[in-house]
């Protein structure tokens, strides 16, 4: 997960266990520190502390390098594109939204207000890419 956002990274780490989705979160603070994640630079050098994500939650609106750039960066490269990446942002901009499809993203989901709405979308987050899409190894 990609998100900038103290609050929304811990409430998305305790969406995740209520849900009950087994996969483990790991966050980065920016779309350069994602960046530095799949390429493994930086303090991500030793692949046991980056593993490589079956998923991606990204937010548009972070520091340093954003979403947009970032989900650019990871559909031009020929080892990431696979990687599917679903836009998980306050924005409700219908730009963002086009934007973001036309950049490769694989879904677009607008940050529910609720914890009980943000359970609910991490379950089906879970359920859909975890146990029902075949995704390559």
């Amino acid at each position: 997960m990609a998100d900038d956002d103290e609050d929304d990274c811990m409430l998305a780490r305790e969406a995740l266990a209520e849900s009950r989705v087994a996969n483990e979160l790991h966050i980065v603070n920016d779309g350069e520190e994602l960046m530095d994640y799949l390429y493994h630079r930086g303090m991500y050098t030793h692949k046991s502390s980056a593993p490589r994500p079956h998923l991606i939650l990204l937010d548009l609106n972070m520091p340093k390098k954003d979403g947009r750039e970032a989900l650019r960066e990871i559909k031009a490269d020929p080892h990431l594109r696979q990687i599917p990446v679903v836009i998980l942002t306050t924005s409700k901009a219908e730009e963002d939204v086009y934007s973001s499809y036309n950049l490769g993203a694989n879904s677009f989901i607008i940050k529910p207000v609720t914890f009980a709405s943000l359970v609910e979308v991490m379950k089906t987050l879970g359920k859909y890419w975890f146990n029902i899409v075949e995704l390559p190894l």
